[in-house]
């Protein structure tokens, strides 16, 4: 547990301060399922560790069979730095997931393998200019978040914290999950574009840009039209992650756990300022746009009741 505890640190900073919202009795659980899909979005990530796309959906695929079954099993070479150490010592996270509750161990292997078989369905896919369409970029998100907010859901109503009937909230779920990843993909479009590894959905930007290039925003950014065509596009990508509040305030509301609530709001709460930050903003084209610090504690003093976050939000 120690371990588990140490490198959650290390690999996400602002997960580690938001888990410890939760009762003890459901912190174990939401640690293990973080850090096992962590560790798989890890070999997602990983460009070139592996010798063929083939390799990498191999592992992908496998991976609820291989790193949740056997207890000695590790990767030494994927990944940088902590995620790579969590990987190679993940025998140490193995352990503490074999204690987990019966129900809580199904949930976790359950969205892990559904997870990985999103990921292998996108590894071949030439992502360098984004995905091809708005279906494409929400079968994404659905399968890197979307999954994440429905075992979450599961995982609350498994503890008794939550009425067994959460387990069923799909959808909702799923749109919290959606609406956190989109705010990350709009944020992240430099640095995503660079990596050629990019998710803008080429239905959308391809009505602004003047040339087939996803870079178009970031290379004519300085002139009058190319930044009223950057900013067409941005305003239009976060007028869509937008479209999903509503869904993420009902799932807020139907919370009975006070702990839980602020788990899931503050996330949420920092997605809806980003997003602020990010619309109409030229400087999501030339950086990384980031809320300052002491926003931040701002709303994480005033995310305790859903008042309060229909303020922030509105």
């Amino acid at each position: 547990m120690a371990f588990c505890d140490d490198i959650l640190v290390h690999v996400s900073r602002s997960f580690a301060a938001v888990i410890r919202q939760l009762p003890d009795r459901l912190l174990v659980d939401i640690l293990v399922f973080y850090l096992v899909l962590r560790a798989l979005d890890t070999i997602e990530d990983d460009t070139t560790a592996f010798a063929s796309p083939e390799e990498k959906i191999d592992y992908l695929l496998n991976f609820h069979r291989t790193a949740l079954a056997d207890p000695d099993w590790n990767l030494q070479h994927v990944g940088q730095g902590d995620e790579r150490r969590l990987l190679q010592q993940f025998p140490q996270c193995h352990r503490v997931y074999a204690k987990l509750a019966a129900p809580s161990r199904r949930v976790v292997a359950d969205v892990t393998a559904r997870m990985a078989t999103g990921m292998a369905e996108f590894v071949r896919k030439d992502l360098g200019q984004g995905t091809t369409n708005t279906e494409q970029y929400n079968r994404y998100c659905h399968f890197v978040a979307g999954l994440v907010g429905e075992g979450l859901s599961r995982l609350f109503a498994a503890s008794g914290l939550e009425a067994g009937s959460f387990a069923g909230e799909l959808h909702l779920s799923d749109q919290m999950g959606l609406f956190l990843q989109k705010t990350n993909i709009i944020r992240d479009y430099l640095e995503d574009y660079v990596d050629q590894r990019a998710f803008w959905p080429q239905s959308v930007w391809k009505k602004y840009a003047a040339t087939d290039d996803l870079g178009y925003f970031a290379q004519s950014i300085g002139t009058d039209d190319g930044r009223d065509r950057a900013l067409g596009c941005l305003n239009e990508l976060v007028t869509d992650a937008l479209e999903l509040v509503p869904d993420c305030l009902t799932y807020l509301a139907r919370l009975q756990c006070q702990e839980i609530f602020r788990f899931c709001a503050i996330p949420q709460v920092m997605a809806i300022a980003t997003l602020d930050k990010c619309y109409h903003n030229v400087n999501v084209f030339t950086g990384v746009v980031k809320i300052r610090k002491g926003l931040s504690c701002k709303l994480l003093l005033r995310t305790n009741t859903l008042s309060q976050v229909h303020e922030t939000f509105y």
